[in-house]
């Protein structure tokens, strides 16, 4: 396994390779040594020497995190301690909320390359089209757009039964009742609750919202990935006899995840996550 070199060494410290290929984010391209995405209504670009003094880019990079510290506290744990030396300059990002909330309900069932074709498409669809270095691309659609929309039009982008979903999903932002700066301001277990209630978003999907976008460090998304690691790693701190993990499961796995990791679970999930995923060479983004 490659050994991630960051250039920074302090709360700034990022792997721009490292943290974008780490499944948290889609609409990224690499062209040359740039990478180019779209977060919202920003087109970042970002390279190696980053402009920590830029709003959206210290934003997005959670450069108000005590970097050094959380990995400090997780590095207690050998497994965690092990990752970490491999990829010292992965971080959680702090994405758009809209953005972030409609790419994980169409990540339900799916790999990363397949996600990035249906935002791409929905994107370009319904998105607005800016030209950047002579390369096209779409900033993410309103929730208002996609909410007046017909469902016909979202199916049009690939999304199969997953269309409902982002259309429902759209109105309840759209009406007001899904308020992201309001989950931001709630405890975990109540904004995770608000927003399983929406159609088409479950535990897991809610909690890659919360920890990718809402400040919710304590968010674990549980999905086959992690389950497998578990199993791997902690067999005696954590008994599963199940194949996969069931609603009635998910919060008991959760707690005890939580538990065992503490405050900072969700960047020790991310980045057994990121390590384990490269042991098994999967694709990530270009």
């Amino acid at each position: 396994m490659k050994n991630s070199i960051s250039k920074l060494k302090n709360n700034f410290e990022v792997n721009l390779d490292d943290t974008i290929n780490s499944g948290q984010v889609f609409l990224w391209r690499k062209i040359n040594s740039k990478w180019y995405g779209i977060n919202g209504r920003e087109n970042l670009i970002l390279e190696d020497k980053l402009d920590t003094k830029n709003r959206d880019i210290h934003n997005f990079f959670r450069f108000d995190d005590d970097f050094q510290g959380i990995k400090k506290e997780l590095s207690k744990d050998k497994v965690v301690k092990t990752a970490i030396r491999n990829f010292p300059g992965m971080r959680i990002l702090r994405q758009n909320p809209f953005q972030c909330y409609i790419s994980f309900i169409i990540s339900s069932n799916s790999n990363i390359p397949n996600i990035q074709t249906r935002l791409k498409k929905l994107s370009s669809t319904f998105g607005e089209k800016k030209i950047i270095d002579g390369e096209e691309f779409f900033l993410f659609p309103e929730p208002e757009k996609l909410a007046n929309t017909s469902l016909s039009n979202i199916t049009k982008c690939g999304l199969g039964y997953r269309s409902r979903y982002v259309k429902q999903a759209a109105i309840a932002v759209n009406e007001g009742q899904i308020d992201f700066k309001s989950l931001k301001k709630q405890n975990y277990k109540d904004s995770r609750d608000d927003l399983c209630n929406v159609f088409g978003i479950g535990k897991k999907v809610a909690d890659c919202i919360l920890l990718f976008s809402l400040d919710k460090l304590e968010a674990v998304p549980l999905d086959r990935w992690v389950l497998r690691i578990l199993q791997k790693y902690y067999s005696k701190e954590f008994e599963i006899k199940t194949k996969s993990i069931t609603e009635k499961t998910y919060d008991d796995l959760h707690d005890r995840v939580v538990e065992h990791f503490g405050k900072y679970a969700g960047y020790a999930q991310q980045i057994l996550f990121k390590n384990e995923r490269e042991l098994f060479k999967k694709k990530w983004l270009g």
